[in-house]
């Protein structure tokens, strides 16, 4: 056992907690929790002891995916909810994509107050490592923005070929998720696109003086990528500004769902292949944001929009796109469970949680190829 891994097993076991347990609660779901638990290991007794152990398999599991829960909804806006997307869409899957596959490595302990460590001073840290650790001295971070980008660091120091697939969790999360992985891409020497699905841009600067945030992720990720064009957005539709503002300020490059409506996706993503192979592209990394499908079929999340895509048409496009390059990591965010715009009730978060699971399914697939 080597000392980099070795120091990576017990950040783990400080950092995060078994899969499902993100969010922070007394009683609240307890019975979803112990669902999963029962499908995981068996039993709901002795988790904590029964995932612990579990870690050492990362070292000799097959599976090149591996899943990360981050139950963040700090950074989100409108609804808010998406913190029980981790428990619910792994439940989810295992009945629904009982195929799809990977090393479940469990949650980021979430102090549901927090988003990132630079926000805080360091009374508020000290506090913290307190109440997370037991150590108002430790060397762990205490904001899931933080401890995410801290842990998926060192995993990619230790399993350079292996990716995350992370499950949010509101969009502030795909930042630290996307910056260790750009740079470790780059300590590859691999040249790497993010293809993002969106209703909306994310391309802010900031949302009422705080940086990091489920609208201006992107906009901040840009200076990782190899070039601002390789971050492809798909089924943008709600924005004050036109698609030419975007493509004209950060250089991105977009194909709004109208476009994708009218045009075709064989059309569409003829063009995004040829932008790829004239780029030298050599991976992918996807993001997907449930409220690109049409509120029809994603309505359980905090900002649906009608007139999206329907779920064929990004897992066509996801299709062709793996069909020439490899997704090595990847990202579904802002499914809210208890989230109900639609007035449906229970089936609202059904059918979400339902196309979901089907378009996760299809990227840890990818991943472990």
């Amino acid at each position: 056992m080597t000392a980099k891994w070795q120091d990576f097993r017990t950040k783990v076991a400080q950092c995060l907690c078994p899969p499902g347990n993100g969010v922070f609660t007394v009683n609240t779901a307890q019975e979803r929790k112990a669902a999963l638990q029962q499908k995981l290991y068996g039993q709901t007794d002795n988790v904590e002891a029964l995932w612990q152990a579990s870690l050492d398999g990362l070292q000799t599991t097959e599976h090149k995916a591996v899943m990360l829960g981050i139950s963040s909804d700090c950074g989100g806006g409108i609804l808010r909810g998406a913190n029980w997307g981790p428990l619910f869409l792994r439940n989810t899957l295992i009945e629904q994509q009982p195929q799809a596959q990977a090393f479940d490595l469990g949650d980021v302990r979430v102090i549901p107050h927090l988003l990132h460590d630079k926000y805080l001073n360091e009374g508020t840290i000290s506090n913290c490592q307190k109440a997370l650790y037991a150590d108002t001295d430790s060397e762990y971070h205490v904001s899931p923005l933080s401890i995410t980008e801290d842990v998926c660091t060192d995993f990619y120091a230790n399993f350079p070929e292996k990716g995350i697939f992370g499950i949010g969790g509101d969009h502030s999360i795909s930042y630290p998720l996307t910056k260790a992985y750009l740079k470790a891409k780059r300590e590859q020497g691999k040249k790497v696109a993010i293809i993002h699905f969106d209703a909306h841009t994310d391309l802010l600067v900031e949302r009422l003086g705080i940086d990091l945030c489920f609208g201006s992720w992107c906009t901040h990720i840009l200076e990782y990528l190899p070039s601002p064009s390789h971050l492809i957005q798909f089924g943008i539709r709600s924005s004050g500004k036109p698609k030419a503002h975007w493509e004209g300020t950060f250089g991105v490059k977009q194909h709004w769902a109208q476009e994708i409506n009218e045009r075709g996706t064989d059309a569409v993503v003829a063009e995004v292949l040829a932008q790829l192979r004239a780029d030298g592209v050599d991976e992918l990394y996807v993001s997907f944001d449930i409220d690109a499908l049409d509120s029809e079929f994603a309505s359980a999340t905090g900002t649906p929009e009608k007139d999206g895509l329907n779920p064929q048409q990004a897992l066509d496009i996801l299709a062709a796109l793996a069909a020439e390059f490899p997704i090595t990591g990847a990202d579904m965010m802002e499914i809210a469970p208890f989230t109900d715009s639609s007035l449906e009730g229970k089936s609202s978060s059904e059918t979400t949680l339902r196309e979901g699971a089907k378009i996760s399914a299809f990227l840890l697939e990818q991943m472990n190829k």
